[in-house]
């Protein structure tokens, strides 16, 4: 397929292919000519994308191709994990229900869900959108200021209406009567829509267990009944082992001395 220049305004853009034009001009089998978005059209709307998407910087190298799951002790659960997500990403939309990543801090959970929301958002072409769990809940608060001109409704409408949505560290504010409203509120919404949400969280997803010295589970943070919606909208998906970032620390200091 033989590819030329088309004409059209010349756009600030440095593309030695279509010269800033945008577009491209393409000869099709048969001798039919057509033109198409140049390449370097794609890329801007993704890094576009992707800006909107809100991913923090610490976390804007992460990549599925990137995660780190065979590193010197590292449990085999993160495999495991990481060929899911894979997965997932590979079959979506045909796949929509999303994934809870379910972990101690330092297994790699926020990486392998940023990953999969750059897969979706690259190659599949889905508007998505990272959020932060705690900040979420203090703009929210921050909206009842009166000096504030944004509203509750304009903080969550983009995480409710987002096609895909990354809640990380889901459960980390101490419950109250006001979170586990705004919880409700958020997951409703998503649940009615059929919205796919994948989630990170250090507290287990099973029910609330037995006996007082028993561990706080994701049900106690943000109520049994909004749990129970979760495991239905997501895949659990386990990820066990000790903290990736003291494990490789510490090797990598015992490697220097």
């Amino acid at each position: 397929m033989e590819v030329t220049r088309a004409a059209g305004p010349v756009r600030e853009i440095d593309c030695q292919l279509c010269d800033g034009v945008g577009f491209v001009r393409t000869t099709l089998p048969g001798g039919a000519s057509a033109t198409k978005p140049c390449q370097c059209q794609i890329d801007q709307r993704i890094a576009l994308a992707l800006r909107r998407a809100g991913i923090p910087t610490r976390y804007e190298h992460c990549t599925l191709d990137n995660f780190d799951a065979a590193y010197p002790g590292a449990d085999r659960s993160l495999t495991a994990a990481q060929m899911q997500v894979r997965g997932f990403a590979a079959n979506y939309p045909l796949e929509t229900r999303g994934f809870l990543l379910v972990g101690t801090i330092g297994t790699g959970k926020t990486h392998l869900a940023v990953g999969a929301l750059k897969a979706l958002l690259t190659e599949r072409g889905a508007q998505c959108l990272f959020c932060d769990y705690r900040e979420l809940l203090r703009q929210i608060q921050n909206t009842y200021n009166s000096q504030v001109t944004a509203t509750e409704l304009e903080i969550l409408n983009p995480v409710m209406n987002a096609e895909v949505l990354v809640l990380d560290d889901l459960g980390a504010i101490r419950p109250s009567e006001w979170v586990w409203d705004t919880v409700s509120l958020m997951i409703n919404s998503r649940y009615n829509s059929m919205r796919t949400t994948i989630i990170t969280t250090n507290y287990p997803a099973l029910g609330p267990g037995e006996g007082a010295l028993r561990a706080e589970t994701l049900g106690d943070r943000i109520g049994e009944r909004m749990r129970s919606r979760l495991i239905e909208m997501c895949r659990v998906i386990e990820m066990q082992g000790q903290d990736y970032r003291q494990l490789v620390g510490r090797q990598e200091q015992y490697r220097r001395t």
